[in-house]
């Protein structure tokens, strides 16, 4: 079948910055909760989750809407810093110009759906220059109000925002859990991207339509087929 639109996952997809956030998340879960981020609970309680739910991981229960924001504050600084500190390597993923670049040439509905709150989405959106390829206001984010992947509804409002249904999209992901929201929002291809060797890759692989390991293995034409997984 022929697909009509495409939504990216942000982090790990447009922006490879896993080291990133997992140095972030370290640091943070050690000096405010003394609770070690092992690689197994990084995959399962970070990659691809909202910030509430790994903060009430780390906290071992519920936090009120005050405690997540002042928390998810002080995480984001110290990973906003870690960012900017990578000087000319704070820069959109290998191929994601040219694909990017591609799909605004043919017209393609895009859009991003990311667990990224608003503040890091402005971020983003400054020192990536993201309106060079998508619309800000279809860009859907952690808003704090619904829930976050592996739940569907990032995806069924990022799908809706570019005016199609879920069906019509492809989405490219790196985590399960985005992944498990693609598939449960019944997305017509879902393209996996994982290039730094995490232990759940194969799953990763299993789990999607397609493998890759860079945003230059997508060609996008009028009628992006439905593949075999690599």
């Amino acid at each position: 079948m022929a697909y009509q639109g495409i939504i990216f996952d942000f982090n790990g997809v447009l922006w490879w910055d896993s080291h990133l956030q997992e140095r972030a998340w370290r640091e943070f879960g050690k000096q405010q909760f003394g609770v070690l981020l092992t690689d197994e609970i990084m995959a399962v309680e970070v990659h691809g989750r909202n910030n509430r739910h790994t903060l009430e991981f780390l906290a071992g229960g519920p936090l009120d809407q005050q405690q997540v924001a002042q928390l998810s504050n002080r995480k984001e600084m110290h990973y906003r810093e870690l960012c900017l500190a990578e000087g000319d390597g704070f820069r959109l993923s290998p191929g994601a110009v040219d694909l990017l670049d591609a799909l605004k040439a043919k017209e393609v509905p895009r859009t991003i759906a990311t667990a990224s709150g608003i503040d890091n989405l402005m971020f983003f959106i400054e020192h990536l220059q993201l309106e060079r390829w998508f619309d800000p206001t279809v860009i859907v984010y952690d808003d704090g109000i619904g829930p976050g992947k592996p739940a569907p509804d990032i995806y069924l409002r990022a799908a809706h925002r570019i005016g199609l249904k879920p069906g019509e999209c492809v989405v490219v992901e790196d985590s399960m859990a985005g992944i498990q929201a693609a598939r449960t929002a019944c997305i017509g291809y879902i393209i996996a991207l994982v290039h730094d060797g995490r232990n759940l890759s194969e799953r990763i692989r299993r789990s999607a339509d397609q493998y890759i390991q860079n945003l230059s293995h997508i060609s996008w034409n009028d009628n992006f087929q439905d593949r075999k997984p690599d």
